[in-house]
């Protein structure tokens, strides 16, 4: 859809990633300061949500943290959408605990084990003998099925694991960290411009027990040296033009990259 005329006002339907959200609404609030007459309203709900409000024509930009399945884009051309993918930033997914608890680190197929239901006790880790309390964003979440893929299942194609049933979905990233800080035994994963040093503890994570221990950072993440970086994304219909064009136009621009970093997420223009 093109963006709509309201009244004298433009205005740009922009849903999905709640992992995005922030940094969506506060490009929005800026932009709206070098266009006044532009309206740009932004709403999370997860990537799935974002993804089917294109696929249904009911939004301009669909913000997504994992990339569209062949199958939404097969969707998406059956209602004559062409979706158009535009990588904005960069992500570190974060594994976090409550900082009482004394284990630091983890590598992949540990924290495949936990969540699976294989390890069940923070004893088997080097920690507590206190059971592991799961927590998981839920499933139309972009970060849930970014983590059940490259971490649950290990990047493995053919790999049929499935979060453990005791995981508790949580439906924001704030969800996760407000029950993480209640429950010194819960284990949880978010975005690393939504963590919160002081009252969650990072884990460093490693690709197997071979690999360095890795805290997640801009830095690692654009070295790809951190495992679990990802890329974040828009989705338009078509080629974007007019006011929806000049809008990404300014997001990939310095000005528009250097909020990205402000919220703690990695600008995909740091190389130059």
């Amino acid at each position: 859809m093109a963006e709509a005329d309201v009244g004298s006002e433009r205005a740009i339907q922009n849903k999905g990633s709640d992992t995005l959200v922030n940094v969506a609404l506060a490009w929005a609030e800026r932009y709206r300061q070098l266009e006044p007459d532009l309206s740009i309203a932004v709403t999370g709900g997860g990537s799935g949500t974002g993804i089917a409000s294109l696929i249904n024509g009911t939004v301009d930009i669909a913000n997504a943290s994992r990339p569209m399945k062949q199958s939404e884009f097969e969707d998406a051309r059956a209602n004559g959408i062409e979706p158009v993918e535009h990588v904005v930033a960069i992500d570190a997914l974060a594994v976090i605990v409550h900082p009482d608890n004394p284990v630091s680190e983890l590598t992949l197929p540990q924290l495949s084990d936990i969540y699976s239901g294989k390890v069940t006790n923070w004893e088997e880790l080097g920690g507590n003998d206190a059971a592991i309390v799961l927590l998981s964003r839920e499933t139309n979440s972009g970060t849930h099925v970014y983590f059940l893929e490259e971490v649950v299942r290990l990047g493995e194609e053919e790999n049929e694991l499935i979060f453990a049933p005791q995981t508790i979905l949580m439906p924001s990233s704030v969800g996760i960290t407000s029950e993480l800080r209640r429950n010194p035994n819960s284990i949880g994963y978010d975005g690393l411009g939504y963590v919160d040093p002081e009252h969650e503890k990072i884990l460093a994570v490693a690709e197997d027990s071979d690999s360095p221990f890795v805290n997640p950072s801009v830095e690692t993440a654009l070295a790809g040296t951190y495992p679990l970086a990802r890329d974040l994304y828009m989705y338009t219909a078509g080629e974007p033009t007019g006011a929806i064009a000049d809008y990404l136009d300014w997001i990939m621009s310095p000005d528009g990259q250097e909020i990205v970093t402000q919220l703690g997420f990695v600008p995909i223009n740091s190389d130059g």
